[in-house]
């Protein structure tokens, strides 16, 4: 447990300024994400250097295909999630607090000295907080982020893009990159519905911020069979990214498989996927990709003469044929940190 930060009072309340919810907690009480108290007035981590998974993993699977390609990354995350989707296939982590009513905070005890020291040992260069959402537990992560800066490491959030502007800015001098994770496109009624997130607002925002921090951004987003079968919240949420963010963000369109309390939905055909690509590239979004489905979709090509830049499959380089960060045929500045 430790002291949080980005909170403050209200009348007899603590406001949590860490993520767009904002919660208003009562003394004794929680935060929507569970891990996060009031005690005799301050606000409390309780879930500080509590982590419930560790892994190495390709930088391809986070997804990130544009930073350090073919690079591998240590992986961490805390139990727990300031969502409650209703598809999550990571919820015996993200959701377990809620799910089984848990008093006790999961995980074994770690130190940032520990994580960042067992990261080089495995001879990763990255550290990705990753698998359950990174801002239910910044405090650990921005204390890690900030060694591994001091020992040559980068760092990169996979994140549901619902950090506050304030939480961006503290964490900016040390987040690398980021993968922010939309579903159902970004609709409004899916995030109310199915997510339990009463406005998607504070998501672009701190997109908006993320560009502002140079913090390098790649999209993904999840299409669920029977949400926006019209791809009507696809378009807009394309030429909003484009528009804010720029034509050359990667964007990551990603096969939904049944999970959780979706068990009951079908996958996503290829034909739907196919279509949501085909909706980005005329939006004129330069690199576009389709997750989950290996050999298909996850190569990178020159937008300028269409020649093959970097090969996957799979979530895993195969061949990288830029010459730094330009390509080999006609010299064309790809959006890649190498």
């Amino acid at each position: 447990m430790k002291e949080a930060v980005l909170w403050h009072k209200e009348g007899d309340r603590l406001r949590c300024d860490l993520c767009g919810r904002r919660c208003l907690i009562a003394d004794g009480a929680l935060g929507v994400c569970l891990v996060r108290k009031n005690i005799d007035g301050k606000l409390y981590s309780l879930n500080y250097g509590r982590l419930v998974a560790l892994h190495v993993d390709p930088i391809e699977k986070k997804p990130l295909f544009h930073f350090q390609p073919g690079s591998f990354t240590f992986s961490i995350a805390s139990a727990g999630c300031n969502f409650a989707c209703r598809f999550c296939d990571n919820y015996d982590i993200s959701q377990v607090y809620r799910d089984r009513k848990l008093e006790q905070v999961l995980g074994e005890e770690y130190t940032p000295e520990d994580v960042v020291n067992q990261a080089l040992s495995e001879g990763c260069r990255i550290i990705s907080y990753t698998y359950t959402e990174p801002t239910i537990f910044f405090e650990f992560a921005y204390d890690t982020a900030r060694l591994a800066h001091e020992k040559g490491i980068k760092n990169t959030f996979v994140t549901n893009g619902y950090m506050t502007p304030e939480a961006v800015k503290m964490i900016a001098p040390y987040l690398d990159a980021a993968t922010v994770d939309f579903k159902c496109s970004g609709d409004p009624d899916c995030y109310k519905k199915i997510i339990g997130v009463p406005d998607v607002a504070p998501i672009y925002e701190c997109l908006i911020e993320m560009k502002k921090q140079n913090i390098f951004i790649e999209i993904t987003n999840l299409v669920i069979p029977g949400f926006d079968d019209e791809m009507s919240s696809f378009k807009n949420l394309v030429k909003r990214i484009r528009d804010n963010l720029g034509d050359e963000i990667p964007i990551h369109i990603l096969r939904f498989f049944p999970a959780y309390r979706f068990s009951d939905i079908p996958e996503t055909p290829l034909e739907s996927l196919r279509k949501t690509y085909e909706i980005a590239r005329k939006e004129g979004m330069k690199f576009v990709y389709l997750g989950n489905v290996p050999g298909q979709g996850e190569n990178t090509y020159c937008p300028s003469c269409g020649e093959l830049l970097i090969e996957r499959f799979g979530l895993m380089m195969s061949r990288n044929r830029l010459k730094g960060d330009k390509c080999p045929k006609c010299g064309t500045k790809i959006p890649v940190v190498i």
